[in-house]
């Protein structure tokens, strides 16, 4: 938190653009605590959204397209990764829509996912459009998850510095986890469940079907 701070303090307005810059590569905990800060009024929360979705956006729009033209040789660099390649592929041929919409919330699987799409025979325009829902549905739940965490605080009299690094850190992770996990299982469940969904094609075939 306190780094947070020192980078609002130091850089002013161009907070948002370094919030831009992160969220492109990841960020989710960055984000927690911005979201916090602007809840003490340091940060204006609609900019804030806006810069963690734009940004949460284009590092997987970079990733997606690094697939489509460079995912071979990547692979080819890199055999390691083809298992978690495989994953992401199983999940497209089942859930498409809800897995591109939720990856994101799944730890270590963002970067990898963007790309194994990327090297799928995705339509890019129907990637960038399902990212740009995902981005925002993001940047929404750990902008607002900080913001909500320091109005909880602040009722509870425990908003100061010191408390929020050390005593209330856990709360946070620990409540957003829960929270996370209960919105993807709603998605898997609806995912599985709604076998009429037209977009859920399988990836060896033709996803713009």
């Amino acid at each position: 938190m306190n780094q947070i701070l020192d980078l609002i303090r130091q850089h002013g307005e161009l907070f948002y653009l370094i919030t831009f810059v992160w969220t492109a590569l990841e960020g989710e905990t960055f984000v927690i605590f911005a979201g916090l800060a602007a809840q003490r009024d340091l940060l204006d929360i609609r900019m804030l959204f806006f810069a963690a979705g734009f940004g949460s956006m284009l590092g997987d729009q970079i990733w997606f397209f690094t697939g489509r033209y460079f995912g071979r040789r990547i692979l080819k660099r890199f055999p390691k990764i083809e298992p978690k390649l495989e994953k992401v592929f199983v999940a497209l041929e089942k859930y498409s829509t809800s897995f591109i919409l939720t990856y994101r919330f799944m730890y270590g699987l963002r970067n990898i996912s963007a790309l194994a799409i990327g090297m799928s025979p995705l339509p890019w325009k129907r990637f960038f459009v399902l990212n740009f829902i995902a981005s925002f549905m993001w940047a929404f739940v750990f902008c607002g998850a900080g913001y909500a965490f320091g109005d909880l605080m602040e009722r509870m009299g425990i908003a100061d510095e010191e408390s929020v690094n050390f005593e209330v850190r856990g709360i946070m992770i620990t409540v957003l986890s829960l929270f996370i996990l209960i919105v993807l299982g709603r998605y898997w469940h609806k995912a599985r469940m709604a076998k009429e969904d037209e977009l859920l094609k399988p990836v060896h075939k033709d996803f713009s079907e």
